[in-house]
């Protein structure tokens, strides 16, 4: 069982990113801008690791200055550009694309890992890879009908892929250094800091005061989306090769088209299905 556990660290936080939907949709019906949902989550994960960490593990917080840069990758390079970007894609095309573009990530994942670590591009990664993205064209429904997609949209939608990418590869260096609670706090420490140039504190501090509904739903993007994701993601990267894990984490647009179906009334097509089938499979190939 011990030698599954990252495995399992990974799926999970792939299967709590796909909830993001169900907050961020809720949270745009109470006005909050793209930008303003990239504050919350990434400055609120950053006071909630603060509190948990002065509370659990004060370790956490010591690091050697030189490394700090390593944090500067995974925080606002990756995290903050990577959000960014995706929302950004989802202005000039559709949420389906949007998908599929930013799951380009595990391609550019494999190969800067062949590249700097040597990692083995084996056969059984390329099937998995090739499997996964077959996945999650079925699973947002583009292999059901005509897509056009503009060029803005191709390049940010390709550039948050790679930024998304950066996480996995920025993590792994810092991993080598500190364990992964440290890593992933380190990170909110620079993505928080920076998402308050993103959008306007104050704008957001009032909008978290139309209902109380909004910080409930706040809350929950930042504990169920951010917080317990990043930890478990970056604790199971330190066990197992990067473009497996980017693979791993592909279960996202599985459980975010399950989140549609529950919470939003959205259809179960065979497309979905199969879309399940194909990345339960590449997870399979990669026990």
């Amino acid at each position: 069982m011990k030698k599954y556990l990252p495995h399992i660290f990974i799926l999970t936080a792939g299967i709590a990113w796909g909830f993001l939907g169900l907050f961020s949709r809720n949270l745009s019906a109470f006005g909050f801008a793209p930008k303003d949902i990239v504050l919350v989550r990434n400055f609120g994960g950053l006071l909630a690791m603060t509190v948990l960490f002065s509370i659990t593990d004060r370790t956490v917080f010591r690091i050697k200055l030189k490394h700090f840069p390593y944090f500067i990758g995974t925080g606002l390079v990756s995290v903050v550009l990577f959000t960014l970007l995706y929302f950004s894609c989802q202005q000039h095309c559709s949420l389906a694309v949007s998908a599929i573009l930013l799951y380009t990530s595990p391609v550019f994942v494999m190969i800067m890992s062949a590249v700097i670590w040597k990692d083995k591009i084996t056969k059984q990664k390329l099937a998995a890879l090739v499997i996964t993205f077959a996945g999650c064209v079925f699973v947002s429904g583009i292999a059901s009908g005509n897509v056009s997609v503009t060029t803005a949209g191709l390049l940010t939608g390709l550039g948050s892929g790679f930024f998304y990418a950066l996480y996995s590869i920025f993590g792994r260096f810092a991993l080598q250094h500190y364990k992964p609670y440290t890593v992933t706090y380190y990170t909110f420490v620079c993505a928080g800091i920076a998402s308050l140039f993103v959008s306007s504190p104050a704008k957001v501090a009032s909008m978290l005061q139309i209902s109380t509904v909004v910080p409930l739903l706040a809350v929950g993007i930042v504990l169920i989306c951010t917080v317990l994701p990043f930890v478990l993601y970056t604790k199971g990267l330190a066990e197992i090769e990067s473009g497996k894990a980017a693979i791993l984490a592909s279960v996202e647009p599985v459980a975010a088209a399950f989140v549609g179906v529950i919470a939003f009334g959205e259809p179960l097509t065979a497309s979905v299905v199969m879309g399940l089938v194909c990345i339960l499979s590449a997870v399979y190939i990669l026990r």
